[in-house]
């Protein structure tokens, strides 16, 4: 499932998807739909994974499908039509089926925070839609993107 990637697990900086406001993400106002935050989120998260070296669409042939098992949002302030957002997923924890994110999007031009939201993807079967391993390539990917996450906020204190 790991696809050939020089930059593959090397970041630890919270990953950070640019995005565009447009009309068909707001509503009659000009203000971004509430729904329209979970699309940028999701899109950052994928991203994230695929930034890694990780290639998802490898795991369909595996029988293998992610899906939103948890999320807790909040909306501090409105997007608005035309804005440029900075959207970003940053892995806190993962478990043996599941990988937490933490996830904020920003205003670009002001870098104010408009949503945060910590969500909990889980690994499941495709044909069963059941809990299964995450696949053991990613596992270690982000075992290893934890510790060293760990090692580095230690040297800082």
């Amino acid at each position: 499932m790991t696809d050939s990637n020089p930059q593959a697990g090397r970041s630890l900086a919270a990953f950070t998807l640019p995005v565009r406001v447009y009309i068909e993400d707001t509503d009659a106002g000009g203000i971004v739909f509430h729904a329209k935050y979970l699309h940028f989120m999701e899109r950052a998260r994928t991203e994230w994974v695929r930034s890694r070296g990780v290639g998802l669409r490898a795991g369909l042939s595996d029988n293998i499908s992610y899906v939103v098992q948890k999320l807790s949002i909040h909306y501090a302030a409105p997007g608005r039509l035309d804005d440029e957002l900075l959207v970003t997923a940053d892995l806190v924890d993962a478990g043996r089926v599941w990988m937490e994110f933490d996830q904020r999007v920003s205003r670009k031009d002001d870098g104010r925070e408009l949503a945060r939201a910590t969500v909990r993807v889980a690994c499941v079967a495709l044909d069963t839609g059941r809990p299964r391993r995450l696949p053991e390539d990613l596992t270690q990917l982000l075992k290893q993107h934890l510790d060293q996450k760990k090692s580095s906020e230690q040297s800082q204190e």
